[in-house]
């Protein structure tokens, strides 16, 4: 298995890089994604990104079961485009049935360690296919407010961390320029 990870801030260019790659690569495209429209706003987001795609990738949306869905659908001579794993993330941490709080412990869905457990044992084992995953850069910025927005800025960084380690090749996207921080220059 060949993994790239693409990193970037809000805007940066990533999810294009992303597909650029996915597109000059010549394999079959899987674009998984793992957002769902919670609202307008993000259902026009979806839409931008849909349009911009190719017609004959296909599509599947997951927003929790990552490595269940990867083992099943990387295949050889496929590329399988994953965007975003702080979507992903998200949905992990929002998807337990006690609401989190804003002070105090914060304690996250049981559900949180074991898919992220899980994917990275995948990585860990390899796959058949080549895989992209996009995922936001959001510790370059000001420290957020409140319990669950600093833990969810710590848990984007250390998921970060890990897929990078076991990724070939790491992408830095900033202003729409690719810098290459590990691995093949793109």
């Amino acid at each position: 298995m060949s993994a790239t990870l693409i990193l970037g801030g809000a805007r940066s260019g990533k999810s294009a890089l992303a597909e650029r790659l996915a597109h000059e690569s010549g394999k079959e495209v899987l674009h998984l994604a793992t957002a769902h429209a919670g609202d307008g706003e993000m259902s026009t987001r979806i839409a931008h990104h849909r349009a911009r795609r190719p017609a004959h990738w296909a599509t599947l949306e997951e927003p929790l079961a990552l490595a269940a869905l990867l083992r099943r659908e990387c295949t050889a001579g496929r590329l399988v485009l994953i965007d975003c794993l702080t979507l992903w993330l998200t949905n992990l941490m929002l998807c337990g049935d006690e609401p989190l709080p804003e002070t105090g412990e914060l304690l996250l869905p049981a559900r949180f360690d074991d898919e992220r457990a899980a994917l990275l044992e995948l990585l860990d084992a390899g796959l058949p296919g080549e895989l992209i995953l996009v995922s936001n850069e959001v510790g370059m910025g000001i420290v957020p407010l409140g319990a669950l927005s600093r833990r969810f800025a710590d848990e984007a960084g250390r998921l970060n961390q890990d897929v990078a380690a076991r990724a070939g090749r790491v992408i830095l996207v900033a202003a729409g320029l690719p810098l290459v921080l590990k691995g093949a220059p793109c």
